[in-house]
């Protein structure tokens, strides 16, 4: 099934939160997609930080289709070809770069691009683009930023990412506009790697009872 970007955004507001994961092995994305959907967080974010990028995105088309897939940190075209053949459902970028989203657009592929000021929203706009990635989301003046953004441009959806943790994401998440947030405490590399995956779990189910 191919998503429109108005499905994403409401499956994502549902959700609350996206898993942003970054992988040195491709195969560790089939138990930590299972540990995530059955504990209530059908959703990733696979980031091209790594080479195994890719493959972990036809792992998870392949094995859970239930699962939301968001490629990450896409920063060229050849990565959003790799990823639209892959699987992926949208594309989601740290920074707002133009001839990205337009290549999206012609491809129909719903994209999600980064943004932290208001010159990088206007000309999202000028694109028709309505739900933006806010990055790096602390680092940049976090949820007091995102409200005095939200004043000029308030029909603007944002995904906060970068900085957020248990501590802080209700304070996103208590701001109408902001549809999910981005966050990687629950799911870290180093966790991956150990394949800890029962602590995964619990992790994963303490951030969605919180989220709800």
């Amino acid at each position: 099934m191919r998503y429109t970007t108005e499905q994403i955004v409401e499956k994502l507001r549902e959700l609350k939160v996206v898993p942003v994961i970054a992988l040195d092995n491709a195969e560790d994305i089939l138990p930590l997609a299972k540990t995530l959907s059955n504990n209530g967080l059908p959703v990733v974010e696979i980031t091209f930080r790594s080479a195994a990028a890719e493959e972990a995105i036809k792992l998870v088309k392949a094995n859970y289709p239930e699962v939301l897939i968001a490629a990450g940190t896409v920063l060229t075209k050849e990565q959003v070809l790799t990823a639209k053949n892959a699987g992926a459902d949208c594309i989601v970028t740290p920074g707002f770069n133009p001839n990205i989203v337009q290549y999206c657009q012609d491809l129909n592929l719903p994209i999600i691009p980064g943004v932290n000021n208001p010159m990088a929203i206007e000309a999202a706009l000028e694109l028709g683009i309505q739900a933006v990635k806010f990055f790096p989301a602390e680092a940049s003046g976090g949820a007091k930023m995102i409200k005095a953004l939200l004043g000029p441009y308030s029909n603007l959806q944002m995904m906060p990412t970068g900085g957020i943790s248990l501590a802080n994401i209700k304070d996103y998440l208590t701001i109408s506009n902001v549809l999910a947030c981005g966050g990687s405490w629950f799911v870290e590399q180093s966790l991956i790697k150990e394949q800890k995956w029962e602590k995964i779990s619990e992790l994963v189910r303490e951030v969605v009872e919180i989220v709800n």
